[in-house]
């Protein structure tokens, strides 16, 4: 049998609890939730959920505290089949942690989130000989320097490089540079420039031949090898938008693996995101291997 492709995963991994609310209150009001979910979350942790669903392997590298939360979060990705070897656990410290509120009647969500206590990443801390296996690399940014030495090393090895952009920290920019395909939030796209075009060509003058934007129910554009695309966001039921963008770039990376080209890899994303969308919680909505194929026969 044929062995499944893998994608090396750096960032995030954290326990989302998400609870549904009528409308987001003011100040010094009580506010009950319905529907409470308790989910893994994070940007390359869910795309390696979502990417591990399509049949495409995925192991995970990060920090998390010897807490319950990180017990929990390790149990998840698991349960997924995704590997979790490369998450470093930081005695007496937190793990990742998000509370969010989802208001189905918006489509909107906020969320409150901490970042895990213990040390940061270290390069020496990446299983290097498992990344010179992979056929992608799937970052987020979150443990800068980590990242930046695992894309020199994957740049050298001709591993592309998929750049999930959140939010415009320190030494995302470092990462660009790096990066194959670039595809920025539109928090990260306003920090950056005054248009989403602009961002794309902002990033395509650091030399990314992919660059994008994700617009939430405004869609994404996209400029490929010197091309713009701009498409609309699929239809959906939106209950709660956790997670859509994780699986956004779940779709790049899986097409770039396969070998898609980017229009098909951007329809993929944004598919599967606007399913995402449909249901509470970062990883309820996101399609099964089956709809994946009935949606893109081979």
């Amino acid at each position: 049998m044929k062995k499944a492709p893998l994608v090396f995963g750096i960032g995030q991994c954290s326990l989302d609890y998400i609870g549904l609310i009528p409308t987001y209150p003011p100040p010094d009001v009580k506010c009950e939730f319905s529907s409470l979910i308790i989910q893994g979350g994070g940007p390359v942790a869910t795309a390696l959920v979502a990417l591990k669903r399509w049949g495409v392997d995925g192991y995970m590298a990060g920090v998390l505290g010897d807490d319950d939360f990180g017990a929990c979060i390790t149990s998840l990705l698991n349960d997924e089949g995704v590997g979790a070897g490369g998450l470093c656990i930081r005695e007496n410290c937190y793990s990742q942690f998000a509370f969010i509120v989802s208001e189905p009647s918006t489509a909107r969500r906020t969320i409150f989130w901490q970042r895990p206590t213990g040390q940061p990443l270290k390069p020496e801390e990446l299983d290097i000989s498992l990344l010179e296996q992979s056929q992608a690399l799937h970052i987020d940014g979150l443990f800068p320097e980590a990242s930046v030495y695992a894309c020199r090393k994957a740049k050298a090895l001709g591993i592309p490089v998929i750049v999930d952009a959140g939010t415009l920290r320190d030494g995302m920019l470092d990462l660009a540079k790096w990066s194959d395909c670039f595809v920025a939030s539109e928090v990260f796209s306003n920090a950056l420039a005054e248009t989403p075009e602009a961002t794309c060509r902002v990033l395509a003058g650091m030399g990314i031949r992919f660059t994008g934007v994700t617009l939430g129910a405004k869609g994404y554009i996209a400029l490929v090898d010197g091309r713009l695309i701009r498409k609309e966001a699929y239809p959906a039921e939106a209950v709660d938008t956790t997670g859509c963008g994780d699986v956004f770039h779940a779709g790049l990376t899986y097409g770039i693996v396969r070998g898609w080209d980017a229009e098909k890899s951007l329809d993929l994303g944004a598919w599967a995101a606007a399913r995402v969308a449909e249901k509470a919680g970062g990883r309820s909505g996101i399609p099964d291997g089956r709809a994946l194929q009935m949606k893109y026969p081979l």
